[in-house]
């Protein structure tokens, strides 16, 4: 099983925002990061799983994707963006990323497990400070799906 942790942060909601990604799978662990100038948490927290899915090499593997974010979360396991999709994302925010999250969950068909966040979970909290390192240092690099739709 290939196990992906993730969160997002952003400095003011919108704000210089970034992901944290830790990827594990078996004895090989991977992390990723990115800072935006200008973003918003959800953004970011969808960020962070979309970057982790994007990197894996292999399909066929079972993913489990940990995250301490009930709007991702839900969407994804509760089967919402699939009747958003089904209505054209109508008055959905993140359009965006949702539309190059689905393939992604198609072709790896990925687990979600929600986790309190600040919670002493060792690998979420991990990706907390690599999300928060990331917006502090984000530098003039846009997050352009935020810059473009404003959400």
């Amino acid at each position: 099983m290939i196990t992906i942790y993730t969160d997002g942060a952003a400095k003011g909601n919108p704000g210089p925002g970034g992901y944290g990604t830790v990827m594990i799978y078996k004895q090989h662990r991977k992390e990723l990061s990115e800072g935006f100038r200008l973003t918003t948490n959800n953004r970011m927290e969808l960020m962070a799983v979309i970057k982790g899915l994007e990197e894996l090499k292999v399909e066929g593997l079972p993913v489990q994707i940990y995250s301490d974010s009930k709007y991702v979360v839900d969407a994804v396991e509760k089967g919402w963006i699939w009747s958003w999709q089904k209505k054209g994302f109508k008055d959905k925010k993140n359009v965006d990323l949702w539309k190059r999250y689905i393939p992604l969950h198609i072709k790896f068909k990925p687990k979600f497990v929600w986790v309190k966040g600040h919670a002493g979970n060792i690998e979420n909290e991990r990706c907390d400070t690599l999300a928060v390192m990331a917006a502090m240092t984000a530098g003039p690099k846009p997050d352009i799906g935020y810059e473009t739709n404003r959400g």
